[in-house]
């Protein structure tokens, strides 16, 4: 079976182990980790591309002259054209990290966390034109942690989708073709990336705990976003504050509680701000931050 592999080193790495040599790859970030080992690896004559324009017709001709029977992608980051899909005859296939249709887009892990969903997951999917709308052929769930960050979710989905991935390239290479599913678009919900507005934490309008999340689900970057009195800070972490707050300290303004630097939302207690970074790259953490906040008698 002659596989076209599109994505991170990561997903050629494990395709190797499990037997599944690609004779094509084009690897969408070769700055990341384990770009040097996969060219150590690759077979002798394996055509690799780092970052290659797709729509190119160079790039295309180039790809197509491999003689690929299936396409397979691992955190592709652009759209695939429908050209080189359909040049697969076995077919195109992707993993999504999110239980499709929920979550669809760039930044699953971000609205999955906002959103306070309990469980999550990996879903492998037929590639179509438009994003994560393919049949799902399986999904694999997996629960969300009360301390899971976007960061941290993103590594936790890791294995389970690489498992997906080698499973739909064992069940081609033995010739079965996966069954699969039309998604429901009815309960489909979007996952862009989050602009300044989604970043920016809304202490007098949101609740505690829709602060928190918003913290993890930023983390570690590109982080949520607040002003500290007269300082603008992204906030690395933090968690709900219920004690009792200082008469007068109305939603979004702060005060340095025995636990740290503490600011009123507009339900639900306060946010605790554990660890912030300024403007100019600071990171301060517990104490350090009441640097910033004028005290309260």
């Amino acid at each position: 079976m002659r596989i076209l592999y599109l994505g991170l080193p990561l997903g050629v790495d494990v395709l190797l182990r499990a037997g599944h040599v690609p004779v094509a790859c084009a690897i969408g970030h070769p700055e990341a980790p384990g770009m040097a080992r996969l060219r150590r690896r690759l077979p002798m004559g394996t055509l690799l591309l780092g970052r290659p324009r797709l729509e190119d017709h160079h790039v295309q001709r180039a790809l197509e002259s491999t003689g690929f029977d299936v396409l397979l992608s691992w955190f592709w980051p652009r759209k695939i054209p429908a050209s080189l899909l359909l040049e697969a005859p076995l077919g195109a296939y992707g993993v999504h990290p999110s239980l499709l249709p929920r979550w669809r887009g760039p930044d699953p892990y971000f609205h999955t966390i906002l959103h306070g969903d309990a469980e999550t997951g990996v879903t492998l999917h037929r590639l179509e034109p438009e994003y994560d709308t393919g049949a799902v052929v399986a999904r694999s769930t997996l629960r969300v942690h009360a301390h899971d960050t976007g960061w941290s979710l993103a590594r936790r989905l890791d294995r389970p989708s690489l498992a997906l991935l080698v499973g739909c390239a064992d069940a081609l290479a033995s010739g079965v073709t996966p069954a699969s599913s039309p998604q429901d678009d009815a309960l489909a919900t979007a996952a862009p990336r989050p602009d300044e507005d989604d970043l920016a934490l809304a202490f007098t309008t949101s609740d505690a705990a829709q602060l928190e999340r918003c913290v993890r689900a930023a983390a570690p970057e590109p982080g949520a976003s607040a002003l500290l009195e007269d300082t603008f800070v992204t906030v690395l972490q933090a968690d709900v504050w219920r004690g009792r707050f200082p008469g007068g300290l109305r939603a979004g303004e702060a005060f340095v509680a025995p636990e740290g630097v503490v600011v009123r939302a507009a339900r639900g207690g306060g946010l605790c701000l554990r660890r912030v970074r300024t403007d100019d790259d600071q990171v301060l953490e517990g104490h350090e931050v009441a640097a910033l906040v004028t005290p309260r008698r």
